[in-house]
């Protein structure tokens, strides 16, 4: 079964930068510069956390993955809703 992550990530060298962006973009949704939205199976966020820890330098980098609820709640301002999951309620413009 399909669960919806949040996957941000603040890496310290341009080169590890390059590759966990490079990995991220075959994994999910491009949605800001280290953001990327993922639906992944278990197995699946198991290879991408193996993958990340063998592509980072735990000293210097930060990666977190936030696991979303489904029907999640999402609130949209600037360029648009990209990368809101089906299901979800979407309100766009301050509130």
């Amino acid at each position: 079964m399909e669960a919806t992550y949040l996957v941000c990530y603040d890496i310290a060298d341009n080169r590890r930068l390059q590759r966990i962006c490079n990995f991220m973009k075959g994994m999910g949704l491009h949605l800001q510069y280290s953001v990327f939205l993922c639906r992944l199976t278990w197995r699946e966020l198991g290879a991408l956390k193996v993958t990340i820890e063998e592509l980072i330098e735990p000293s210097e980098d930060d990666v977190r993955i936030y696991p979303l609820p489904s029907r999640s709640l999402v609130f949209a301002l600037g360029r648009g809703p990209e990368g809101v999951e089906e299901g979800a309620s979407l309100i766009e413009g301050a509130i």
